[in-house]
């Protein structure tokens, strides 16, 4: 008898029509049953981060990155945030976000809801509220077959309401992948631009169209949501700008699918930007696959720049640049830097990259 997973392995089993029936096959426990259930209706799931040493990884990061943000800690309250709200990918420095990116416990639950092996790609550390408008990660980060991503928000501190708590809308994971052949945008290559700016009006007027209230997550500390890949969500207003709202994100994917950013692709021209995924746990690059078959590793256009460095020394230093560095999606993410005037290449050679800034 063949298995409702083997029908359509290219859906999560926690995405198909047909879930409830197919649930049984998962090799869940009746608390992860419940998960799963969660999951397939709202688009995200609370829980209790599997680590006994939670506590103490957290406090070891707070103290470790907060210097990274400028925040005294020995007055946490007083936020003096002199550089970007996030830290991406401070895995690559520090243990404890590296160990709760690979939690054994959470890549094994995530591995059987989707029926795939999955994996950490991406760790993004915050120390307060981002603010951020609701939006969908499935035009950042998404893959072919669609929907084999999902984050994992982690609250590193008891959340005030007033901290600017994570924001989500309940059952918005059903609804479309909004693309740019949706949007009569072709964006193919075209970094410079805000990647989800475009998109913010449409998901607008999807809340609305659907009366759906967006709600928030006044979580306890070592509380964790998992969300959906088209879940939207966001961070909802800071009325208290001296709270912290400490929290890291981990992004999964899940093997053997091509990772790419349909914020800048044309699909139905088979035009993807294709992301080059390192796996947290290995620290190994996992191949874009489709059909089982790899694909060529993408490869980063070639951009011939002048930078207005101020001597010889740190022009040289621009070949160490990312060859897809863009100085102005650098200032758009950094109004900080912006602000003072500064020169994005410079900026991140000298002090971006060791702080862990993005630049795309």
């Amino acid at each position: 008898m063949t298995r409702l997973t083997d029908l359509m392995p290219g859906v999560p089993p926690i995405e198909t029509p047909y879930f409830e029936q197919l649930l049984p096959e998962l090799g869940l426990s009746p608390d992860e049953a419940v998960i799963a259930r969660t999951l397939h209706e709202r688009g995200y799931a609370t829980i209790d981060f599997p680590d006994p040493d939670i506590d103490i990884r957290i406090d070891r990061i707070k103290a470790n990155l907060g210097p990274r943000f400028g925040i005294d800690m020995a007055d946490p309250t007083s936020i003096k945030t002199l550089g970007s709200h996030r830290i991406q990918d401070a895995w690559q420095f520090d243990e404890d976000v590296r160990a709760i990116a690979t939690n054994s416990a959470i890549i094994d639950l995530l591995s059987r809801l989707y029926a795939r092996p999955a994996f950490p790609f991406q760790t993004l550390n915050f120390p307060v509220g981002t603010q951020q408008h609701l939006h969908s990660d499935s035009i950042h980060f998404s893959s072919q077959p669609e929907r084999f991503m999902c984050g994992v928000w982690l609250a590193m501190e008891d959340i005030h309401p007033d901290a600017g708590p994570l924001a989500y809308c309940p059952g918005s994971h059903r609804w479309p992948i909004i693309s740019n052949t949706m949007l009569g945008q072709p964006r193919y290559g075209q970094h410079s631009q805000n990647t989800q700016g475009p998109y913010e009006a449409v998901w607008a007027a999807m809340v609305r169209a659907s009366g759906t209230a967006s709600d928030t997550f006044i979580a306890r500390k070592g509380q964790a949501l998992i969300w959906m890949a088209n879940l939207l969500h966001g961070g909802s207003p800071q009325h208290d700008p001296t709270l912290t709202r400490w929290s890291q994100v981990t992004h999964y994917y899940f093997k053997d699918c091509t990772y790419y950013t349909p914020a800048f692709s044309e699909e139905p021209l088979g035009r993807l930007d294709l992301r080059r995924i390192v796996n947290i746990a290995t620290g190994e690059v996992e191949p874009n696959r489709l059909f089982g078959e790899e694909l060529p590793a993408p490869t980063p256009p070639v951009r011939k720049r002048r930078w207005p460095f101020l001597n010889r020394k740190q022009a040289d230093q621009a070949a160490d640049l990312p060859a897809d560095f863009d100085p102005e999606i650098y200032l758009h993410l950094h109004q900080d830097v912006a602000a003072n005037g500064e020169d994005a290449a410079k900026h991140y050679l000298l002090h971006g990259r060791v702080e862990g800034r993005r630049y795309r």
